[in-house]
């Protein structure tokens, strides 16, 4: 199986702040703290990301 792929929040800009990273896999949405990528990492269904998306975007949900 392939790894996630990570990828940086574009929000993130060039801050090392507070930054959060996405990763995809087959079943899951992963998110994680770029400065603490050992850390905690949060695994969300596909189907409730979607949902969470639209609501902070404005779009259905």
């Amino acid at each position: 199986m392939e790894g996630p792929g990570w990828r940086k929040s574009s929000y993130s800009g060039s801050n090392q702040g507070n930054c959060v990273e996405l990763g995809q896999v087959s079943s899951a949405v992963l998110v994680r703290d770029t400065a603490d990528r050992d850390g905690v990492t949060m695994i969300i269904d596909p189907v409730a990301w979607r949902f969470f998306m639209g609501k902070i975007c404005g779009y259905g949900g």
